[in-house]
């Protein structure tokens, strides 16, 4: 077995074991990046000092250091978070070559961790869409299906994961960008409760809902990445105030006695049949091994679509202002007069699916369309937290469809924005109402391509999806992440 096929957990051991090197780790997912990226398209810039951090990790390893679990591990990082020194272009035009001169605080506690960061991963423009066919920098595909998306925003960190180019990364998930092509390119990837890791350095699209996650090949890498990157921030005004916890080292490996709630309304029209009879059967395999299943309600799932792209594109309208040709980034070449740059910086710097949101968000907060739209999101919004919060009285995680179908073909959906838009239908919730989730394998369809089970859980109770998603992965026997076609 390739040292890039184990996961994070595994090479940590061998680490310690002195088995292997940090050295060797990243010079086989080097070779692997070698050998699939031209095809993957996972990466928009690689790091050129990564065998700088692997080494100076086998230097204290062979000197008795005492370091982190997760320390000589390959980690990549969504091209929309801040590292100082690394280009960071959230894949649009209008930065494109922007290099921070600062780090996010995750990418701090990351290489505090000694962790090493191989490189930033290609995502949809500012993190607007579900394929990553949105990016200015280039195409990323699916690698269980080349010819298929891997899902979006976070496309570029779930493939790389999936094709093994790194070990783990880090995205971001506004309305289901980790979750969404965690599903689609059969791999785990959760999004933590809002407040919980910290914005500072994440380029914002849209404030209330953004929250940096991580994807991993099992639930145990997921939950040491969390371990790492969580906590409170002086530097995010909406970061909570919470102990420091270690997910992984208590991960329970059972489903008995679990509350299970199961909403109906994730399960209707839209949903591919497929979908829902792989994310019955892993229900019907969690109820085998003895965890309780309720029926339960959650009526204002029908206008979550709506809230989410209301809310989403507003938050957008107003982040993206900034991006004006004066400050950093693009500038057009040719205007006449103030005004004239600011509006050929913008056509030209921003790609039509941006535009796009920036447009419906300004006409959501505009004068006599504010109350008629934008507050009455906000009113529902307040209304599917409150039903999250009833739910959770009577069950410890919700399991739904992280997705209505497989992968689609690249190109197939890209000129119907509404068509695409579903995609998102089982996610958006949890962001409206600033809750966890995670995603992991549980089925494929007729052509193997992968379906994702979804569990999500109070706010702070990322311990519990974590366990039930462990759970759950134990009774599978662990999942066949690394894509076999490539």
């Amino acid at each position: 077995m390739k040292l890039y096929e184990k996961t994070a957990a595994e090479l940590s051991e061998m680490l310690r074991n002195k088995e292997c090197s940090a050295a060797e780790i990243l010079n086989d997912v080097n070779e692997r990046i070698d050998k699939v990226e031209d095809k993957v398209g996972a990466y928009v810039t690689l790091n050129e000092k990564a065998m700088e951090s692997a080494k100076a990790v086998d230097e204290a390893i062979a000197k008795g250091e005492k370091l982190h679990p997760l320390a000589g591990i390959p980690i990549g990082i969504k091209d929309n978070i801040s590292t100082k020194g690394i280009r960071t272009t959230c894949s649009s035009k209008m930065l494109e070559n922007y290099v921070p001169p600062f780090n996010a605080t995750v990418v701090d506690k990351v290489n505090e961790a000694g962790m090493v960061i191989t490189g930033k991963m290609n995502m949809d423009e500012f993190a607007m869409g579900s394929s990553t066919e949105t990016s200015y920098i280039h195409l990323t595909r699916n690698p269980r299906d080349l010819e298929c998306v891997p899902g979006g925003s976070s496309g570029g960190s779930a493939a790389a994961v999936a094709a093994g180019e790194a070990i783990v990364t880090l995205g971001s998930d506004t309305g289901g960008s980790i979750r969404q092509p965690a599903a689609l390119c059969g791999v785990v990837g959760m999004k933590p409760t809002y407040g919980s890791v910290s914005r500072y350095g994440l380029v914002a699209f849209a404030s209330s809902l953004d929250q940096i996650g991580s994807f991993g090949k099992s639930v145990r890498d997921v939950a040491m990445v969390q371990s790492v990157i969580s906590g409170y921030d002086k530097m995010d005004a909406t970061s909570s105030y919470m102990e420091k916890t270690d997910y992984a080292a208590d991960l329970k490996d059972s489903v008995k006695g679990l509350r299970v709630g199961v909403p109906d309304e994730y399960f209707g029209d839209g949903i591919d049949d497929d979908a829902k009879e792989s994310v019955y059967n892993a229900i019907k395999t969690l109820e085998a091994n003895g965890a309780e299943i309720k029926k339960i309600s959650l009526p204002s799932t029908e206008f979550a679509i709506n809230t989410y792209y209301i809310i989403a594109s507003a938050e957008a309208s107003s982040n993206l202002a900034r991006f004006d040709g004066v400050k950093y980034g693009y500038r057009a070449k040719d205007y006449d007069g103030l005004i004239d740059m600011y509006e050929k910086t913008r056509s030209e710097g921003f790609g039509d699916e941006v535009k796009r949101r920036i447009m419906l968000g300004t006409f959501v907060l505009s004068s006599g369309f504010y109350d008629a739209y934008y507050k009455k999101a906000k009113l529902v919004q307040r209304k599917i937290s409150a039903e999250f919060s009833d739910a959770f009285k009577e069950c410890d995680i919700i399991a739904t469809p992280t997705v209505p179908s497989a992968a689609f073909k690249i190109g197939e959906n890209i000129g119907d924005p509404l068509k695409m838009y579903y995609s998102d239908v089982c996610t958006v919730t949890v962001n409206i109402a600033g809750l966890p989730a995670i995603s992991m394998p549980c089925g494929t369809n007729s052509a193997g391509m992968p379906f994702g089970l979804q569990f999500i859980g109070n706010k702070f109770a990322e311990q519990t999806i974590l366990d039930a998603a462990n759970g759950y992965e134990k009774i599978c026997g662990g999942f066949n992440a690394i894509a076999g076609t490539l």
